[in-house]
């Protein structure tokens, strides 16, 4: 079993999660609303010295790249390429999406629901949410069947979807299609979805060189004119 660290500033959270072989994942978890920048290796710093390893003891480094908040996507990829170059250490991009879905799995919330296909939904800011769809494996993480997708929440396709989860459901309960399946609003990302994820590309083969590391970036624009602006609030 491989030793990994995880880390995801993709959110309003600072996660970060140290596996070392079999034994059960250590994580710092905390909602952060501002100063990630200034915690995160201090961190990471905390979780290695309680384990009593170094960088130089890991197999792998693995990030979530997003889509998610822009400042925090870039801020958890800046400090993993920061890491793996120094330590000479290999990374594994994981997608937000991804993550989430990985995590879901495990909730009393699915097993109780079982579904064959459910859809990862997050609050995307500008009136728009990411979302992708998934089909559930036995003995295996989710198998994402689209693209991740930025759309307005009323054009979300939910045909043949069991279960709908993400902070997208609260964001726009009122624009979303109507539903009839499971909701789950609560779940959000952490550095355990992405450690899982991290695990099977892992065993995979799926780590690459730091040099290809790069952010996720779903929408191409970050910010809207104030003509853009007035013209949605008509």
């Amino acid at each position: 079993m491989a030793n990994l660290l995880a880390i995801d500033t993709s959110s309003a959270w600072c996660s970060v999660a140290l596996s070392l072989g079999d034994q059960a994942p250590e994580l710092r978890h905390e909602a952060i609303s501002a100063g990630a920048s200034q915690l995160l290796l201090p961190w990471i710093e905390t979780l290695l010295s309680k384990s009593n390893i170094s960088l130089q003891d890991l197999d792998a480094i693995a990030v979530g790249i997003g889509p998610g908040a822009f400042t925090g996507v870039r801020l958890g990829v800046a400090a993993v390429q920061g890491l793996a170059i120094s330590n000479n250490l290999p990374v594994i991009s994981v997608s937000s999406l991804d993550a989430i879905a990985a995590q879901l799995i495990n909730t009393s919330t699915f097993k109780k629901t079982n579904p064959q296909y459910f859809i990862i939904a997050i609050d995307a800011r500008m009136e728009e949410i990411y979302w992708a769809k998934y089909e559930t494996q036995s003995n295996l993480l989710p198998k994402r069947i689209s693209d991740i997708q930025l759309t307005k929440p009323e054009n979300i396709d939910l045909v043949d979807i069991g279960l709908l989860a993400g902070s997208a459901i609260n964001a726009y309960s009122e624009r979303l299609p109507v539903f009839q399946g499971i909701l789950d609003s609560e779940i959000s990302i952490s550095a355990i979805g992405i450690l899982d994820c991290a695990k099977q590309a892992f065993a995979k083969g799926l780590q690459h060189d730091v040099r290809q590391l790069e952010p996720m970036y779903v929408r191409n624009k970050v910010a809207l004119t104030t003509a853009e602006r007035e013209e949605a609030l008509k």
